[in-house]
């Protein structure tokens, strides 16, 4: 029988933080995968709390289980991005002043970051006979009352979605979360709830599911 592998990386939306275990965007998304390719799905979860683009990007190029299991992936999912503005607000604390400045480095080492670690993936699956798809989650704003946060938030989908390709999707989730904070945010008003990690896993499974049928 054929099985496919999916390997999950990046930050705490990658783990299912605040939503109950089998809730968060990874396993709900490898369900309904399973379900659209009629073949079973491994899974690969290598999520980590607080992980920024620059600690993904540096796993990539040296951790053997990274590399690996992204060599090996029929799928990968890519949350990330999240924790780089989220540090760069909390840097700035009660300072505005400092605030956009910060916001403006973040991002534009936030963007190097996302291209090395783009560029290290196609490296890694540089001549594997298998198709393979990666799929993108953007970003929703977990500062909706910060206009610099929307901007930057805005930006990097800008910046992200560049990568499409009919390997690469992008899930747009921003107007999903945009004024519907309260009902799809966990309580710490950061991560999504069990509701809003399905909106994600709906989002992905809308991107279809490309060479893999």
């Amino acid at each position: 029988m054929m099985s496919y592998q999916y390997t999950a990386i990046g930050d705490s939306l990658t783990t299912g933080f605040g939503a109950l275990p089998g809730n968060g965007f990874v396993p709900v998304y490898r369900r309904m995968a399973e379900a659209r390719l009629r073949t079973p799905i491994r899974l690969t979860n290598l999520g980590v709390n607080g992980l920024k683009t620059d600690g993904l990007e540096q796993r990539l190029k040296a951790d053997y289980n990274f590399r690996l299991a992204v060599s090996d992936a029929d799928l990968i999912t890519i949350s990330i991005g999240g924790n780089d503005l989220i540090k760069a607000a909390k840097a700035a604390g009660n300072r505005p002043g400092d605030l956009s400045p910060l916001l403006q480095k973040a991002l534009y080492n936030c963007k190097r970051n996302i291209s090395d670690i783009m560029s290290t993936v196609s490296q890694l699956k540089a001549g594997r006979p298998r198709p393979y798809i990666i799929r993108i989650v953007g970003l929703y704003n977990p500062y909706p009352q910060v206009d610099e946060a929307t901007e930057w938030v805005r930006q990097f989908n800008r910046y992200t979605s560049g990568y499409s390709s009919r390997i690469c999707g992008f899930a747009s989730i921003y107007n999903e979360f945009a004024g519907n904070e309260r009902g799809l945010l966990f309580i710490d008003h950061i991560h999504p709830n069990g509701k809003g990690y399905r909106v994600i896993a709906d989002k992905l499974d809308g991107l279809g599911y490309g060479r893999l049928g």
